[in-house]
């Protein structure tokens, strides 16, 4: 899968990219009834809880233990909480839409429900995809056997992007950070079969048999294909990714939005890498004749433009063979998804049970015509009165962060002045976009769930490469509808909300406004914050990369953003493992943030006047649990590892335990005093935003 940063990577969203979804008869379908209709006055299960756990000590094991105690994974998930349950409901959702629109015979050929239909069709046609076994993928097996040269390896991978597969760089369009209103082409690194250069590079027993196996896991690949020297050809394919691994930036590098923003001309970027065919590479991507690029790694690609001279075209093409095999293995015959899952899913995830096929049906239809399916879903499943109300507490959230850049003590006026600017340049897009993505260049057969994948492939980069010289297109939204998530765009310096993550526990009608403003208003904030963390803090209000700060400001901003990293570098959620805080640095500042403005808006909407005690919480103690309660989460060991090895994200507790520890409102609602488990002496917290 082609795996360079692609526009909507450049994202700071709420929640990483949703695993796999589960089959029917789910914990979530108890907590969705529950969660949907009113629960009182108060919004929260209370049967959720812990009432014998102090929420001084733990906050989030106060609200959601009883949870965590009676909640099991289910067997094909490597995580459950909040987030998954709700991703359930809309997957349950949109089954129903494709389950209809590939029963409907009397869908018009090109229409949308017959383009969905088909799709699924395809994938759900098990007996039709065992029975061609890898006819489909003949002709792109011969395209690797037929390179006979390095200057044909250049353009074999300028071409990856179309046909589903990988390289070692790669490319997108998309804008310029520098100058957000012009498109541009980007490049940079990637390749990897494994989800970091850590997994490679790594000494320890654990990571060395994590390797074996997924050279075991190659070698199953290439017997299932019929190929020759398996074990030999898996051993290459691994020596091929070990020394991309070692060229690769770390995590921490590639958040580094100024050090991967480097403007050059093609000329340029031959002159700084010679030895690889830079013409020939974007020509086969069909950027033949472009005269500027942005390069996110330069030092990467001099040693690849090198060092992939130095390797035999055998390595390369098993290395290539593998990757198209591992691209394609779900949508293979039954062996090859079988062995695609044993390794993704049970090794890598400790998954024990692959998803039942209609619901990988669901996550390929929505990967190859996501908005077209959004477009139904919105249809059925959108609460109108949700928009009314999230206009509202935006609107809110923003006259609360320009209060709290008011007050800030250690911010000169000449930044506030700037900080003011971007805030008022915020752009909100809540729910559904207001044009739909078009898919027109996606011919859809029933009988050919290969073809499907590959002509959509071409579709896709078809419409990224065409940008270029073209308006930037501000309607556009990155994620569809239907996805549990939301984020902030720097580039457009816009917040995201779509319509799936206004439900409970997120977002309930039906519940005061404390709960709301805990939860949603959380989220809210967290992405307004997003605008001013340690990377999004480098864009003005335009969206452009520029130094608005006096050195005096961002020193001091550094020195609190360094403080976080400390503080969340303490966490040891593994007995071997801790909290990255240089990488989940965004993350942290951004819920920190957030949770801050979401408790000052709270208070403007009571305009004054007392909050009401209700089942026993006043205001700001039901703000805290409507907080608190979104993050509940359970892991398996190797998901959790995974998590904290690559992910932006603190795993959920953290998430509550290190916001709070640093909320002085926090420790007036709930009495936290000095002994108490989330206690930090005054001078120990941090407040940045």
């Amino acid at each position: 899968m082609y795996r360079l940063l692609t526009a909507a990577a450049l994202l700071a969203g709420l929640w990483a990219c949703a695993e796999p979804q589960r089959p029917a008869q789910t914990p979530a379908d108890e907590t969705r009834a529950a969660e949907a209709r009113p629960m009182g006055t108060l919004g929260l299960n209370a049967a959720h809880m812990d009432p014998d756990v102090r929420p001084q000590d733990d906050f989030f094991t106060y609200v959601n233990g009883g949870w965590v105690e009676t909640t099991e994974i289910p067997p094909d998930r490597s995580r459950w909480g909040s987030f998954d349950e709700l991703t359930e409901r809309a997957e349950e959702d949109v089954l129903a839409i494709l389950a209809e629109a590939a029963a409907d015979t009397t869908a018009p050929a090109g229409s949308d429900t017959r383009k969905i239909g088909d799709l699924f069709t395809s994938f759900m046609d098990d007996a039709t995809i065992n029975s061609r076994g890898m006819a489909p993928l003949a002709d792109a097996l011969a395209d690797i056997d037929a390179l006979d040269s390095h200057a044909a390896l250049a353009a074999y991978w300028g071409n990856t992007r179309r046909t589903r597969s990988t390289a070692p760089l790669g490319f997108t369009v998309g804008q310029d950070q520098a100058q957000s209103d012009r498109y541009i082409t980007i490049v940079g690194q990637s390749g990897l079969g494994l989800p970091d250069r850590e997994y490679y590079l790594a000494r320890d027993e654990r990571s060395r048999l994590l390797l074996a196996r997924y050279q075991a896991h190659i070698t199953e690949l290439f017997m299932l294909a019929g190929l020759s020297e398996p074990g030999q050809a898996a051993r290459r394919v691994v020596e091929v990714e070990t020394g991309i691994a070692e060229a690769h930036w770390t995590r921490v590098q590639n958040r580094d939005r100024t050090a991967t923003y480097n403007p050059m001309s093609l000329r340029a970027l031959t002159d700084m890498a010679p030895g690889f065919d830079w013409q020939a590479y974007f020509a086969a991507g069909d950027l033949g004749d472009i005269e500027s690029l942005v390069v996110r790694q330069p030092d990467y690609l001099q040693k690849l433009a090198q060092w992939h001279q130095e390797l035999s075209l055998e390595h390369w093409q098993d290395y290539h063979r593998y990757h198209l095999l591992r691209s394609f293995a779900p949508y293979l015959p039954a062996a090859f998804a079988e062995a695609h899952f044993d390794f993704f899913g049970r090794t890598l995830n400790g998954q024990p049970e692959m998803r039942l096929r209609e619901r990988r049906g669901v996550a390929l239809v929505q990967s190859v015509l996501g908005f077209m399916v959004g477009k139904a879903y919105v249809e059925r499943h959108f609460q109108p009165e949700a928009q009314a109300r999230m206009d509202a507490m935006v609107a809110n959230l923003l006259v609360a962060f320009g209060q709290a850049i008011d007050e800030l003590e250690w911010m000169t006026e000449q930044t506030k002045r700037e900080a003011h600017a971007k805030l008022a340049l915020f752009n909100t897009k809540i729910g559904y976009p207001d044009v739909w993505r078009d898919y027109d260049c996606v011919h859809i057969d029933a009988a050919d769930l290969v073809g499907n994948l590959l002509r959509s492939a071409a579709c896709e980069h078809e419409r990224n490469v065409n940008r270029l010289g073209q308006p930037i297109d501000r309607e556009e939204w990155f994620i569809t509808p239907q996805t549990v998530n939301a984020y902030y765009a720097p580039s457009m310096n816009e917040i995201v909300f779509p319509a799936a993550i206004l439900q409970p526990p997120f977002f309930n009608v039906e519940a005061d406004d404390a709960i709301n403003y805990g939860a949603i208003g959380a989220v809210i904030g967290h992405e307004i914050t997003h605008g001013f963390d340690d990377q999004g803090r480098r864009s003005d209000g335009e969206g452009n990369l520029r130094d608005w700060w006096t050195s005096e400001d961002a020193e001091q901003f550094s020195a609190r953003a360094q403080r976080m990293v400390e503080q969340y570098n303490a966490y040891q959620p593994i007995e071997d493992m801790t909290i990255n805080g240089a990488l989940t640095l965004g993350e942290n500042i951004a819920d920190l943030g957030g949770l801050r403005v979401a408790y000052r808006a709270y208070q403007l909407s009571l305009d004054g006047q007392p909050a009401p005690v209700i089942d026993g919480y006043d205001g700001s103690q039901r703000f805290f649990l409507g907080f608190g309660q979104i993050w509940r989460i359970k892991y398996r060991e190797e998901a959790l590892r995974r998590q904290l090895m690559t992910g932006p994200h603190s795993p959920g507790p953290y998430r509550v335990r290190g916001v709070l520890s640093n909320m002085p409102e926090f420790y007036a609602a709930f009495d936290v005093e000095p002994g108490d488990e989330l206690y930090r002496p005054e001078d120990e917290r941090v407040r940045i935003w």
